[in-house]
């Protein structure tokens, strides 16, 4: 037997020079797909984020014009940028679903629905017991329908809450602070939550007090309060 022949050392290389190749390829076609996602996923995130942003810009201007906050706070006073009852879930172009009584449960005791145990147990989160906010539906919508301008047309879903000041002592966070020795009184939370395709999703949260000096139109305007001021 000659144990030194050479015969098929040609297939076994070609073996070899097909695996690399394939591996190589394997690799090139990972590389470009993550690199396409990352990129969607990053413009997706910002337009999320200007979607939140001007949908408080908006509701700023609104709340403006609102003489009793107090409506605003107890859920009897909505934004007139809102697309229908919210007991309906909202389905966005890719097929996801937003449920909007869950958005606002969520936001307030971190389940899809709330007790009110939840919403007055002190946590680390939720330091303030009674004073606790709770955040109402108040505006949501998309952006081409709550934006002033119209202009815009994205897949984006809006949703902007309403919450109480919590550093409020009535311990009532369904209303506003009635006496200047509150030191929430006139001031409320503003919190919007935007969600896109392939589960892309932003929150934006905003302090918003009514200036004590009214414009020209005679009507106290809100104004977003520093971080300094905040606190």
């Amino acid at each position: 037997m000659n144990v030194a022949s050479d015969k098929g050392i040609a297939l076994v290389v070609a073996l070899i020079a097909l695996v690399v190749m394939t591996a190589w390829g394997a690799t090139l076609v990972l590389t470009t797909t993550s690199d396409t996602l990352i990129a969607a996923s990053f413009r997706d995130g910002r337009e999320l984020f200007y979607a939140a942003d001007a949908a408080l810009a908006r509701v700023v201007v609104e709340l403006s014009h609102v003489a009793d906050w107090n409506g605003v706070l107890d859920g009897s006073v909505r934004s007139a940028l809102v697309d229908g009852p919210s007991t309906v879930r909202r389905t966005l172009p890719d097929g996801s679903a937003v449920d909007l009584d869950q958005v606002a449960s969520r936001a307030s005791c971190g389940k899809p629905v709330c007790a009110m145990a939840d919403l007055t147990r002190t946590t680390a989160a939720r330091p303030w017991g009674t004073n606790n906010p709770v955040w109402r539906l108040y505006a949501h919508g998309r952006p081409i329908d709550m934006l002033a301008t119209g202009t815009l047309d994205s897949p984006e879903y809006v949703v902007v809450l309403v919450a109480d000041d919590p550093s409020e002592n009535d311990g009532n966070p369904m209303r506003d602070g009635a006496t200047a020795a509150n030191p929430g009184s006139g001031i409320i939370g503003l919190r919007a939550e935007a969600f896109g395709p392939r589960r892309a999703y932003r929150v934006i949260e905003m302090t918003i007090w009514r200036a004590a000096e009214p414009e020209a139109t005679g009507s106290a305007a809100p104004r977003v309060l520093s971080w300094r001021e905040r606190r």
